[in-house]
């Protein structure tokens, strides 16, 4: 019986963070309009501000423009390479120490692999997602306040000074809000991304190098179909996340600080 394959570190690491950066830009106005949905507060004859995730893409164009859709994506560009590289690397990490002696990795290490791939990450996601949360709510926030002729109120942020305040006011230990919602969507992401993946990935056709990889499609396909069915499993996780991660929550309630009219008048000034 020959020997397993050599683990190889950096290689790893740098497929990881390209892959991050690749999909920040594809996907970034996805998740700002997915942070603003889960943050948007509902008045009490049910108004909103966004009535879908189309409507919060038409509003957040009309008034912020193309670059409005990637606000807070500096954070997440920055982040994401040692994210995407610690997640990817400690999965093939686990799952290269979890095979057994017979070169067969069962179901069970497969999750466990994943979900301690999904621990190690979020040394990184927390951080990242807390500003990247802040940055992506400032839009809206500058819109209630236009609405309502409060814009003198709302001082322009950064994730530099987001930072430095969290820092000065509470340590290190600020900018780990939401530690436990982000690992428990992260773990259980990783749980069901990382197995399904490998599954799918292995019914496909391989290359003619003989390398014994998938073709490109394949893996694409199988990427795009464990990735939307494990973000639909944690998604509940996820919007948890959001909420604890949001630290202005009374300055951007509509319901809480507003009258019924004040929401109506933002609504109709994003319309």
């Amino acid at each position: 019986m020959g020997e397993q394959p050599k683990f190889k570190l950096l290689p790893k690491i740098l497929n990881g963070g390209i892959a991050g950066i690749v999909g920040v830009t594809c996907v970034f106005p996805l998740d700002l309009v997915k942070t603003r949905l889960q943050n948007q507060q509902i008045g009490p004859n049910g108004e909103r501000m966004y009535n879908s995730m189309l409507d919060c893409f038409k509003k957040t164009y009309r008034v912020e423009g193309y670059f409005g859709m990637y606000r807070g994506s500096g954070v997440n560009i920055l982040l994401i390479t040692p994210e995407k590289a610690i997640k990817l690397t400690a999965n093939d990490f686990f799952r290269h120490h979890l095979t057994t002696k017979e070169g067969k990795l069962p179901v069970q290490r497969e999750m466990m692999a994943g979900g301690l791939a999904g621990l190690c990450q979020i040394v990184v996601t927390t951080p990242m997602e807390l500003l990247k949360i802040q940055l992506q709510d400032a839009g809206r926030v500058a819109a209630q306040a236009k609405a309502s002729g409060k814009t003198a109120d709302i001082p322009k942020i950064s994730a530099t000074s987001i930072t430095l305040k969290l820092l000065r006011e509470k340590g290190i230990v600020g900018l780990y809000k939401g530690t436990a919602a982000t690992m428990l969507r992260d773990v259980s992401f990783s749980v069901v991304y990382f197995p399904l993946f490998a599954h799918l990935n292995s019914l496909g056709p391989r290359k003619a190098d003989g390398s014994g990889e998938a073709v490109f499609w394949c893996s694409f396909l199988s990427g795009c179909a464990s990735g939307s069915l494990a973000a639909l499993a944690v998604n509940p996780f996820d919007v948890v996340k959001t909420r604890l991660q949001l630290l202005s929550k009374g300055a951007v309630s509509p319901v809480s600080r507003n009258s019924r009219c004040d929401y109506v008048s933002m609504c109709l000034y994003v319309e």
